[in-house]
């Protein structure tokens, strides 16, 4: 028989898992142990717990299949809940494992003991405890959770002082990749009249894509619906990819740069289709001017009673709402692609860096330059973000990683090294301000360690940005709490035996740059730029 750590590892395996992440604790070592004799699986150490749960999730998210990270009791498991979090909110399939307290210890008084389901119950779609008798029923059952419907986190619990017991239950009859998902028709006969009669009457319908469209894989479908109205879309950040910028019908992604831009489009719509849209990047109502609603996705549309006078939900499976869609018999609408054109060419031009710039346009600009279409940018939170999420032309989802569901400050070198590891022949690049940067330097050690090539490029201005830019519209002094100041030192050559190299105008960029992608070990390089361009292109008004 094989021991409850045997099984554990090998039920990973057996459903994909590549990479176990964490930070071994004492009880974990029969785990560790277990998953080094499994071929094709791989504990990976980081640096912070945080880290590993980041890892997986994006691993959950390039794969399909639900990444796995590990903790111990107490201060890791509450280190492991910032990322455990961002799979949730970010909908990124994950199993999180966390040491427990035996059963005889759990409401007693004890060194590093906390509720750990309590802890993980508002930061998961499923929170449970394994035993020696049902390890991988609980592992398949929550893989089956964590990638159903709307994806996101599962925690199991894993008693201490179990790992070396035998288990004792025979194979579970469980499977999680043949789970039986919640299929059916989203267009009955009723509904097919009532969104037929929506858009007949509609002049100028919005289409308004959304997270849970990028699961879906609906591109074909979107473009040809667009195509068939001659509607223009709108993308949430985190579905930027699933509609080409170069169509006559992209209009911009909501709530980033210049969003003012942006409203001009959706601002004339008397109709807004929504395809998977997920509120938990943008409110429909935040932005939305008040007219009815079509919302096509998994889940009911989560609006505010009274803010949109008509709201008819499409639930099921988007593939199927997108085949009846298709069928209807309607006309092209009003809307004029010159003016579409030209709004598009306009938000673009003012993205563009000024000649002889050397500012964060620039940095984001020329790293798009160098960046091959099949490369993967992972993305950090601040200022920089609301840039890349207009301006990155971005040729499919998984090319651009980020958090925007749970905006979680120092995502982008742990969703980089998670990338490269899913796809070590891909260049992959990791953008984050200085702030994000401090946050997450540590895991410079893990790339060293693990040898990833990988481009760290940091845009140093000494500033919370965003936060700065805020204070600054409400004419609070804006250095207050923000200003960062790390550059008054030499600049060093290495962080942990990762090379660095400050740059401070655009010709030393470019090189740095060259230099980086033709290295075969990760590399920093911090641009030292001024701030000064968010001022007019960051939280601009989306009404």
């Amino acid at each position: 028989m094989s021991t409850v750590a045997e099984v554990f590892a090998h039920t990973l395996k057996e459903i994909g898992v590549r990479y176990v992440f964490g930070v071994p604790s004492g009880n974990m070592i029969d785990y560790v142990e277990a998953l080094r004799k499994e071929d094709g699986i791989d504990f990976i150490l980081v640096g912070h717990e945080a880290t590993a749960a980041f890892m997986a999730g994006v691993c959950g998210r390039l794969t399909g299949v639900p990444g796995a990270c590990f903790a111990t009791f107490g201060p890791g498991a509450t280190n492991l809940s910032t990322g455990v979090g961002g799979a949730q909110l970010d909908r990124f399939p994950l199993l999180a494992f966390t040491d427990e307290m035996p059963d005889e210890l759990l409401k007693r008084t004890v060194q590093m003991n906390i509720n750990h389901q309590q802890l993980f119950f508002p930061l998961t779609k499923w929170t449970t405890r394994l035993n020696e008798n049902n390890v991988e029923e609980i592992i398949l059952k929550g893989a089956g959770i964590a990638t159903d419907d709307r994806p996101g986190a599962v925690h199991i619990g894993i008693p201490a002082g179990i790992g070396g017991n035998q288990e004792q239950k025979v194979k579970a009859e469980v499977d999680y990749l043949r789970l039986e998902k919640k299929r059916w028709s989203p267009l009955v006969a009723d509904q097919i009249a009532k969104v037929e009669k929506l858009i007949h009457k509609c002049k100028k319908p919005v289409m308004a894509v959304g997270l849970s469209a990028v699961n879906a894989q609906i591109t074909e479908q979107l473009v040809a619906l667009a195509e068939k109205l001659q509607a223009p879309v709108v993308l949430t950040p985190m579905a930027k990819g699933l509609f080409p910028e170069n169509n006559p019908l992209y209009a911009g992604v909501l709530f980033h740069a210049l969003s003012n831009q942006v409203a001009k489009v959706y601002s004339q719509a008397d109709l807004v289709i929504g395809i998977g849209y997920d509120p938990v990047e943008f409110n429909y109502e935040d932005w939305m001017p008040e007219v009815p609603l079509i919302h096509i996705d998994q889940q009911e549309a989560d609006v505010e009673n009274g803010k949109i006078p008509e709201v008819f939900s499409v639930l099921g499976p988007q593939e199927v709402a997108f085949a009846e869609l298709l069928k209807l018999k309607v006309s092209a609408k009003e809307w004029e692609l010159q003016v579409l054109e030209a709004n598009k060419l306009q938000l673009f031009e003012k993205l563009t860096p000024k000649a002889g710039s050397f500012g964060p346009l620039t940095v984001v600009d020329e790293l798009r330059k160098v960046l091959p279409d099949e490369g993967i940018l992972t993305v950090d939170v601040g200022a920089h973000l609301h840039l890349v999420g207009q301006q990155w032309r971005t040729p499919k989802p998984e090319k651009l990683l980020m958090t925007n569901g749970w905006s979680s400050m120092g995502f982008a070198i742990p969703a980089a090294l998670a990338a490269k590891l899913c796809n070590p022949g891909l260049p992959v690049v990791a953008l984050m301000g200085d702030g994000g940067f401090l946050m997450m330097v540590g895991e410079l050690a893990t790339a060293k360690r693990l040898n990833l090539n990988i481009v760290f490029v940091v845009i140093y201005d000494e500033s919370l940005s965003l936060i700065s830019i805020k204070q600054n519209k409400k004419h609070f002094d804006s250095a207050y709490g923000t200003d960062l100041n790390v550059l008054n030192t030499e600049p060093t050559n290495h962080y942990f035996g990762v090379p660095v190299v400050r740059v401070t105008n655009s010709d030393a960029y470019k090189i740095a740059l060259e230099k980086a992608f033709a290295g075969d070990g990760p590399v920093v390089i911090e641009a030292v730029v001024s701030n000064n361009e968010y001022e007019d292109l960051v939280l601009q008004s989306n009404k």
